[in-house]
């Protein structure tokens, strides 16, 4: 599923006006992981612009998809359920490059002896948007989580586990903080 975005901003007047209203201009539906799809539908610099002035969109250009310090990120995923991941046919060896391509700056902090357990230096707003998925933290503690449950997760290590045969879709607002010494 692309997702719409529409974002608003103000003309030379100040006046309120729709500067775009479109698919996310980075969305992606894995073709080695089907079923995980990807909208990363906002990136904010870090520089806190003046109310009523337009924020660049960093959307496209970004390198990375995990939020610096002061800046944002939103996106909206849509996880598969794990056994996409565990059938016979599943090959990681194309997968995970096509993570590394798509999520950068994230896909990178996955632990190769926990699969996908990991640690973003952020404060994560998430909501369930559809479907029902289980947060796994440290020490396997796990929580099912379905449509409309919120987490607010401060830069712990963590993985989502979709242990259902039906697709999961949530939002993330990331916001960046300084990481861990």
């Amino acid at each position: 599923m692309i997702v719409r975005r529409v974002v608003t901003g103000h003309d030379n007047a100040g006046k309120s006006v729709f500067l775009s209203d479109g698919p996310t201009p980075r969305a992606k539906e894995f073709k080695h992981t089907p079923g995980f799809v990807l909208n990363t539908a906002w990136i904010s610099a870090p520089e806190v612009p003046a109310a009523g002035d337009n924020e660049p969109d960093l959307t496209v250009s970004a390198t990375s998809l995990h939020a610096d310090p002061g800046g944002s990120v939103f996106l909206i995923i849509t996880f598969p359920p794990d056994s996409v991941m565990t059938r016979a046919d599943f090959d990681f060896s194309a997968a995970w490059p096509e993570h590394v391509a798509e999520v950068p700056g994230i896909a990178e902090r996955f632990e190769s002896d926990a699969p996908g357990m990991h640690r973003t230096d952020t404060l994560d707003y998430a909501i369930v948007l559809s479907g029902e998925i289980w947060l796994e933290l440290d020490d396997g503690a796990m929580r099912r989580l379905v449509k409309n449950d919120i987490v607010i997760q401060q830069g712990t290590r963590h993985a989502w586990r979709n242990k259902t045969d039906a697709p999961a879709t949530l939002a993330f607002c990331m916001l960046g903080r300084r990481p861990r010494p």
